[in-house]
């Protein structure tokens, strides 16, 4: 799920710290001959090395031309015992996975004494053929939109920008808009792990990182090792639908920050929310208020649309609780100032007005990946459902996949099981609090995949390994001994 309250849904691991790559273009070599491609590593900061690997713009057509995804990777710490490669991905789709290893790699300290963890941008994203689609100005006004269309005016400038948007993607990336899809991903997977040598993949999905996971397993199942999905997606489901499944969670989440700070209005640390009224009732008039009036910070606003991103950000993780409660208590004093950064946080904006291009990237791959209908009737029809499950999040997101709705490019996947028959046995990883990957998907990709085993987190937070010391145990022993946890486990 993504912000304006009204672009496609993104799912994404978000990362706790900003991570920036930093390269050194006179730094030594080192050549890797595999896979019929020759990878020439080179020193790019931080105990990383980074490359890029060749791969067809279509796959279809493979002699139309190439493009190039950049990669990289921290090489394994006890090269002694070397098992191979690790994939990660950290969903979106758009999320940077070169930016993502960077912040994370020391929490994966223990798969590095076995493996080479390898991230990626993968096409169109990051240093792989980004998409573009608008100027950082225009993604400015882009992301502040009111998403709660309960106006003909706001209704068709919503209408309008979605239009815009999708014409601004066509002209500037018309060369790779077609070929952004999660199909051709996977299918670049197949080739790096070729290219770093790896006879089978091991790999380590987050998200819609699991998505991409289920497409390689159903692609090259015989070329499958160990896969980890994360907070899995559901493939059977429309965009709507997952949409409105993720947006029963994020209230859930929401509903259970309230009865933290309720609870906590004279506790020793006590919510600071809840010492002048109801917090809930607080929150909805507070975004009435910025409806009318958005609260002026520095040179920009902070809107409705951008107040509802702040706060749905801080729902990926409980250990943000303590932002949303700041930011709320501000903003209640006329100071947006946090709330628009948590919002910019999640949007990609950096500090100096630019974006990175995950919302485009975003949008690119989920208007291929699912159809959507094409009238906004359609869109229409979804308000009282939406607002009935999610009274904060169910109007501002109702018409969150009309965009796709004006994309240029038709979508070609179609939705369904995958089952992956003659993969190895794969662990599907469930958090039964997940706002963003709710966990009856990891259930129903549980029953899809013969032979995975699912376990499960108890608690709220988007993804468990992190959020999970009996988790992150238990998947570092499947990807690295293959020892799958016992049918039914479940751990805090």
């Amino acid at each position: 799920m993504t912000s304006r309250g009204a672009t496609v849904l993104i799912l994404v691991t978000f990362l706790a710290t900003a991570c920036v790559q930093t390269a050194n273009p006179t730094a030594k070599t080192t050549p890797t001959s595999s896979g019929g491609q020759q990878l020439k590593w080179t020193d790019c900061g931080g105990g990383f090395q980074c490359t890029t690997v060749t791969v067809p713009l279509d796959y279809a057509n493979p002699n139309s031309g190439t493009i190039g995804i950049a990669i990289n990777r921290k090489p394994a710490t006890d090269p002694a015992h070397r098992i191979g490669s690790v994939l990660t991905d950290p969903g979106g789709p758009g999320a940077s996975g070169i930016q993502f290893l960077r912040g994370e790699a020391a929490s994966m300290s223990n798969l590095n004494t076995r493996f080479d963890l390898i991230g990626l941008d993968l096409r169109g994203t990051g240093q792989s053929a980004p998409v573009r689609c608008v100027d950082a100005t225009q993604m400015d006004a882009f992301n502040a939109l009111d998403p709660v269309l309960d106006d003909p005016q706001e209704k068709q400038a919503t209408i309008s920008a979605d239009q815009a948007f999708a014409a601004g993607c066509e002209q500037r990336s018309a060369a790779i808009l077609p070929f952004v899809d999660t199909v051709s991903a996977a299918k670049d997977m197949d080739v790096i792990r070729a290219a770093l040598g790896d006879q089978k993949l091991t790999y380590f999905g987050f998200s819609y990182g699991t998505f991409l996971g289920l497409h390689y397993a159903q692609l090259f199942p015989t070329h499958v090792r160990a896969i980890v999905l994360d907070g899995p997606v559901d493939p059977t489901l429309s965009a709507n639908d997952l949409l409105y499944a993720q947006l029963v969670s994020f209230e859930s989440n929401l509903q259970a920050f309230m009865t933290d700070c309720r609870a906590r209005k004279t506790a020793a640390s006590p919510c600071a929310y809840a010492q002048s009224g109801d917090p809930y009732t607080k929150l909805l008039a507070l975004m009435q208020r910025l409806d009318s009036a958005p609260l002026q910070v520095g040179n920009r606003q902070l809107t409705r649309g951008l107040a509802i991103t702040g706060v749905l950000f801080t729902l990926y993780d409980q250990s943000y609780w303590p932002y949303l409660d700041q930011a709320l208590t501000l903003a209640d004093r006329n100071n947006g100032a946090l709330l628009l950064q948590l919002a910019d946080y999640y949007n990609g904006r950096n500090s100096d007005g630019t974006y990175s291009n995950e919302t485009e990237a975003n949008v690119a791959v989920n208007c291929l990946d699912r159809t959507v209908p094409t009238d906004i009737g359609s869109f229409d029809a979804l308000g009282p459902s939406y607002a009935s499950a999610a009274p904060l999040f169910g109007p501002a997101f109702q018409y969150s996949n009309l965009l796709c709705a004006y994309w240029p490019v038709k979508a070609h996947s179609t939705l369904g099981p995958i089952t992956a028959p003659g993969a190895p046995p794969v662990l599907v990883v469930g958090g039964t609090g997940d706002p963003a990957t709710p966990y009856a998907w990891a259930q129903a990709v549980n029953q899809q995949l013969s032979g995975s085993v699912l376990l499960t987190r108890e608690g709220n937070g988007h993804t468990s390994y992190n959020s999970s010391a009996c988790a992150k145990q238990l998947i570092d022993a499947y990807l690295i001994d293959l020892s799958l946890p016992a049918v039914g486990t479940v751990c805090h």
